[in-house]
């Protein structure tokens, strides 16, 4: 089982929040549980409508999602982790929200 990741320490049970602070989760390997908020939270599906995208309806950021190739498995956002930078995790290629790779060849 992984212990860290860039030097920063993985531990049993996260904080997440979004940005607004108006979404609240704990994560864990067993799941993602909404502990505040859970109005705010807003679902996002396309294509298959499997995989569903969470956001935050007050700041708008992703908070997590489940996955459409594994249902019972959920992805975060770890710039939302409580105690976690996620410019720490280097060389984990990161993105800023505001400047796309693709821009780059425009």
């Amino acid at each position: 089982m992984i212990k860290s990741v860039g030097g920063v320490a993985i531990n049993p049970i996260n904080r997440l929040s979004c940005h607004c602070g108006a979404i609240v989760a704990s994560v864990a390997l067993s799941g993602i549980n909404v502990i505040q908020g859970q109005k705010a939270l807003k679902v996002y599906q396309f294509n298959t409508k499997v995989a569903k995208h969470f956001f935050c309806s007050h700041c708008g950021i992703y908070t997590h999602h489940q996955r459409r190739s594994y249902p019972d498995q959920y992805g975060y956002n770890v710039g939302c982790l409580e105690g976690i930078n996620p410019f720490d995790l280097e060389p984990v290629p990161l993105l800023d929200g505001v400047n796309h790779p693709a821009d780059r060849n425009a």
